[in-house]
């Protein structure tokens, strides 16, 4: 897959960019997919592990080099324990917020300064490297459709495609895909975790909690007209 030094957290958030539209989709839940995606790519690393449903840091000196999955395992290092549902939502627009400035510095968004009701200042970020995106994106559809084998597709692979899936996000998985596809999503989930028995329970809670907060989050803006 292209861009394969990218955190699974940076794809999935160039995933969520409609590139026809140059608009980014599903922004009322996306920090939620982000953090989703830096907790499973953390798990999957090795440097986060299940405590007794609790997210632990395995080693307190190790870190990736990656600004968002380093700003996250700090956080979990500096905060009490909590369960992984609690994390896919805790401050999950800090995680987004460092995979926006990463990937800015790497010249796949261009960032302008705007101002939040004329007032507040705040960043506005635009696509770049649209042709990159639409690679991406071309690249994970295959994983979704095959012909490939599920057991011949990479983990990370796997896990971007089945978060992207269970967060319905539009511009890889659209609804009518979603139907079709039903089986092989479960069983891209199954191959995200096929390391250890522990990392597949987590990979299961992580895109549970994400999927309730998503559908919480699309509830609320529904309500409130957004």
């Amino acid at each position: 897959m292209p861009n394969g030094p990218l955190s699974l957290p940076a794809r999935l958030y160039l995933l969520s960019w409609d590139t026809t539209r140059l608009k980014v989709t599903g922004e009322t839940h996306l920090h939620h997919l982000v953090r989703a995606g830096a907790l499973t790519e953390l798990a999957q690393r090795g440097l986060l592990a299940d405590v007794d449903g609790i997210a632990t840091p395995v080693d307190i000196d190790a870190r990736t080099g990656d600004l968002a999955l380093d700003g996250l395992l700090e956080l979990v290092e500096e905060s009490r324990p909590r369960k992984w549902k609690t994390w896919v939502t805790l401050r999950a627009r800090v995680t987004v917020d460092a995979v926006r400035a990463q990937l800015a510095a790497e010249g796949y968004l261009r960032a302008g300064k705007k101002r939040v009701l004329g007032l507040f200042p705040s960043v506005d970020y635009r696509l770049e490297r649209v042709e990159a995106v639409e690679a991406l994106r071309e690249e994970a559809r295959a994983v979704l459709r095959g012909p490939l084998s599920v057991t011949e597709v990479s983990d990370r692979d796997a896990a971007l495609v089945a978060l992207a899936a269970a967060a319905e996000l539009r511009t890889l998985v659209p609804g009518k895909d979603r139907k079709l596809y039903k089986e092989r999503i479960e069983e891209l989930t199954e191959r995200s975790g096929a390391a250890a028995p522990a990392l597949k329970k987590v990979i299961q809670e992580v895109r549970t909690a994400m999927i309730v907060a998503a559908t919480a989050a699309s509830t609320a803006g529904a309500a409130t007209g957004g």
